[in-house]
């Protein structure tokens, strides 16, 4: 695998050890914050507030990085705040501090976003991207399947012990902005465009080719669909399942997503990335009708183990796809407007699913997205890009 330089390798340990200490939290998160006092309420707000920060900041950093011909300062910087988050939340139970805690670790992913994804393409070929995207994506996930692990096993032997975990939570963090500066980046030409106000994050829009635009914007369309994760764990624990099945599941579905993810980058690099993400998102559809009639454990597992080749399918090729579609000195800029428009579109996505599942049942807000997904699959099936693919 000559196509893995020192520094795939480094970005990619970076992002395990990073993704390990987020999603040791992700289980106890909203438990802890009920037991501080939050209501449901407020932690939606929480994570919209959070979210708006990651998705605005995403293109705003990503063209900056261009503009100075610098990548990994935003990438030290932006991994050191998300890891300096988890003990914060350890410190101070007031809301006005966990809302700054939280904002702060959504501003570094926002930091580091599209500088990260550009140096990962700046070091590749346009025939890997794929692959090195997929192996990115693959050490990544395997971060979300060891940190729900680590988690409950703590959780197992001390429970309630929240503040100690958040202490614990910052060492793999620590270790991440550690292997960052073990990164050294190639000399790169700066974009010659300025960089624009925070409030203008979005602007390459105007710019990028017509063909950026078009992939770009099926994608964004499904992301307005796509809602979180939360309510697929969701929809198991009303069917019935136990907590600790439901959380089995998620790691399962982690875990199938880190093992294809790379022969996911490997087949993108053969037959290119549209006839890939097609599949995937033609996956994502079936996943989501067939949860409409699932009940049984089985049923469940099969389903979330789609889901996890959907992930593979779809998240790094994406990246790598787009990255191909725009020019080398604008690569920050363009992956960095797509991950905070995807973000916004998320954050939206989930706030219409809610209030479809609350008007007429999981049923409706799942087909929905079904079918939604489907027409994205056959708009970029069929779709004729002007430049090349």
């Amino acid at each position: 695998m000559k196509y893995l330089t020192r520094t795939i390798w480094l970005l990619s340990l970076v992002s395990l050890f990073t993704d390990l200490a987020s999603e040791m939290l992700y289980p106890v998160m909203p438990l802890y914050l009920q037991s501080i006092g939050f209501s449901v309420v407020l932690i939606g707000v929480l994570e919209g507030v959070a979210e708006a920060t990651a998705g605005l900041s995403k293109g705003y950093f990503g063209q900056w990085s261009d503009r100075l011909g610098r990548r990994l300062p935003f990438v030290q910087w932006g991994y050191g705040l998300s890891a300096l988050s988890k003990p914060m939340l350890a410190v101070l139970t007031a809301p006005w501090w966990v809302f700054l805690a939280r904002t702060t670790d959504r501003l570094g992913k926002g930091l580091r976003t599209g500088a990260r994804d550009a140096l990962l393409s700046d070091e590749t070929t346009p025939k890997n991207k794929g692959r090195v995207f997929g192996f990115h994506r693959s050490l990544d996930t395997l971060g979300a399947v060891l940190g729900p692990v680590l988690a409950l096993l703590w959780l197992a032997a001390r429970p309630g012990d929240y503040r100690l975990l958040f202490l614990l939570a910052f060492l793999p963090g620590l270790a991440a902005v550690g292997i960052t500066l073990a990164v050294h980046e190639k000399p790169k030409v700066p974009s010659a465009q300025p960089v624009r106000p925070f409030w203008a994050s979005f602007s390459y829009w105007q710019r990028a080719p017509s063909s950026y635009r078009r992939v770009a914007s099926g994608l964004l369309v499904f992301a307005f669909f796509n809602s979180a994760d939360t309510f697929l764990l969701l929809l198991a624990r009303q069917r019935g399942l136990p907590d600790a099945t439901v959380i089995g599941l998620y790691i399962f579905y982690n875990l199938v997503y880190a093992l294809s993810a790379l022969p996911a980058g490997h087949l993108s690099d053969r037959l290119g990335p549209r006839p890939m993400l097609v599949t995937g998102l033609l996956l994502f559809s079936l996943v989501y009708a067939g949860m409409t009639q699932a009940h049984e454990l089985l049923v469940f597992a099969l389903l979330f183990g789609l889901y996890g080749l959907y992930a593979a399918a779809t998240e790094g090729i994406s990246k790598a796809w787009l990255s191909n579609l725009c020019v080398p000195a604008d690569t920050g800029a363009a992956l960095g407007t797509y991950a905070g428009l995807s973000s916004i579109a998320a954050l939206l996505a989930s706030a219409l699913t809610g209030l479809v599942w609350q008007l007429f049942g999981s049923t409706a807000a799942f087909g929905l997205s079904a079918a939604v997904a489907a027409g994205v699959a056959l708009f970029l099936a069929r779709t004729r890009l002007p430049s090349k693919e």
